[in-house]
């Protein structure tokens, strides 16, 4: 069986830069992540991780460099058209329609796959009802079982906890049957038990659902644990690259972080 490592690029982002009011954001950054691997982006507080993320789905237009998926040069294409072709973002303050219900929400993350036209959805009948009737199926035999939210779906999202408001935000996300899911900080304002958990669910939609994960997060244990490689910015470049074990052990990773050696080795989890 082929290992992500060696597997084929699905994602190539090549000599990316970013910048607002003259402040390099981005500075040259390239990488490439593989079909089916755990990639994760870590890096000091306004390194330029979530803005790399908000290039790839096209929140941001770099000012140069390339960005390809599946061979296309996504950054002639609008957010809606990323979400369509296959790239699904969760974030790291939750955005969800707070006054909707759990399902409502997870509903709205499929309706750029839906086919049926403005006449029959405003007039629900026909082709538009069976569509309705397949994706609330879909969604509660597959999506609301999958991430244990079955307790919940008819609840409004305000009246939740933040640890699953964050969980729903993941079940829309899959909605959008993604081949890549941008995941920015998803452990972030967690207990260690809900950290235990989404990590679980991150695993699983890498390994039973073949989806690809790009993830940012600063809980360097979940990054250690789950990544096959890793990417580390500081200052909008990217300084290190590898397996975690090559990255924890790097001198410009230990330097960015904290600058003392023995300190950054043992938060690293060396």
């Amino acid at each position: 069986m082929t290992k992500p490592s060696e597997g084929e690029i699905q994602l190539q982002i090549e000599d990316v830069h970013l910048s607002f009011g003259g402040l390099n954001v981005l500075d040259g950054v390239s990488t490439e992540i593989r079909k089916g691997e755990i990639f994760s982006i870590i890096g000091p507080n306004g390194a330029g991780k979530t803005s790399l993320l908000n290039c790839i789905n096209r929140f941001y237009k770099p000012s140069r460099g390339r960005i390809l998926f599946e061979g296309q040069d996504i950054l002639t294409f609008k957010p809606h058209q990323i979400a369509a072709l296959g790239i699904a973002r969760t974030f790291q303050n939750v955005e969800l329609f707070k006054h909707m219900t759990v399902l409502d929400n997870i509903k709205l993350g499929h309706h750029i796959h839906l086919k049926s036209g403005f006449l029959s959805g405003g007039i629900y009948y026909g082709k538009t009802r069976g569509e309705e009737i397949k994706l609330r199926q879909e969604i509660e035999e597959r999506i609301v079982d999958f991430l244990e939210i079955e307790h919940i779906r008819k609840s409004v999202v305000h009246t939740l906890p933040f640890g699953l408001q964050k969980r729903v935000e993941l079940a829309r996300a899959l909605a959008m049957k993604p081949k890549i899911l941008l995941l920015d900080e998803p452990a972030a304002g967690m207990n260690l038990e809900e950290t235990e958990d989404i990590v679980r669910f991150v695993l699983d939609i890498n390994e039973e659902w073949g989806v690809t994960i790009i993830l940012i997060e600063h809980d360097m244990g979940v990054v250690m644990d789950i990544s096959d490689r890793v990417c580390v910015l500081d200052f909008g470049e990217k300084i290190a690259e590898g397996k975690p074990e090559e990255v924890r052990r790097n001198e410009h990773v230990i330097k960015a972080y904290l600058g003392q050696a023995d300190l950054a080795l043992s938060r690293l989890g060396a």
